[in-house]
């Protein structure tokens, strides 16, 4: 019997019923349609901190085969993205990164499957090469950044420098990435409770209505062509 592909979806935001976990829904939707078998994590819903550094992955003869050596609530997640054929993130934008939960769970996930190991080209400088990771195949990965900026402020304010590094690790670590972003977001049921002056609710609105529609179509057809990479 030919083995099922698993597609595995993460949410990195505070919400279970907003902008991201709507993207995320929508690529999972994508994923089953081209024939995955989809898992969707809520990671706030998960006791766990990032990194520690003890560096037990990068022991000599490590028996932690790619997975984070620390036993908390995180390790079975982990045990299983392990064994994902698709890994799609997702997040809100908070303050110039993904959120904290999410840029976490990305150094549990990506640090122990990465070495301090480089295969240098023959006949180059030193520097041309490749990072050897401990990943056996290519697995397809993105990244869905919602943000409640427009797209002309994010570029103006460097965000694809910084946001776009993400995809580059997560290229380097597991072969292939893509990154959505899903832009000006409607972040309030009611605006009339709270303070802003940066932007109109009307304008929101209007740019959800017009937009958002195409935003969840883009994120169904990243999640199916994520699959039909495999």
């Amino acid at each position: 019997m030919e083995k099922k592909i698993k597609a595995m979806f993460f949410n990195g935001s505070p919400r279970k019923n907003k902008n991201t976990a709507d993207m995320l829904q929508s690529a999972m939707r994508g994923a089953e349609a081209a024939g995955a078998e989809t898992e969707h994590v809520h990671l706030y819903d998960i006791d766990f901190k990032g990194c520690k550094s003890c560096f037990a992955c990068k022991l000599k003869n490590s028996k932690c085969n790619g997975v984070c050596a620390i036993k908390d609530d995180l390790r079975p997640v982990l045990e299983r993205a392990r064994q994902a054929d698709v890994i799609v993130l997702g997040s809100p934008v908070y303050y110039s990164y993904p959120t904290g939960g999410m840029r976490a769970f990305m150094e549990r996930l990506m640090f122990p499957v990465g070495t301090y190991m480089y295969e240098r080209e023959e006949g180059g400088d030193g520097h041309a090469g490749r990072h050897i990771t401990l990943r056996d195949k290519v697995i397809p990965t993105a990244m869905i950044l919602t943000m409640n900026c427009p797209e002309d402020y994010m570029r103006q304010i460097g965000y694809p420098a910084i946001l776009d590094e993400n995809a580059k690790v997560m290229e380097d670590i597991f072969g292939y990435s893509e990154t959505l972003y899903v832009y000006n977001t409607y972040q309030f049921n009611d605006y009339s409770r709270y303070d802003f002056n940066l932007f109109s609710e009307e304008d929101k609105r209007k740019y959800r209505d017009e937009h958002y529609g195409i935003d969840l179509k883009n994120a169904y057809e990243l999640g199916k062509r994520l699959v039909e990479k495999i």
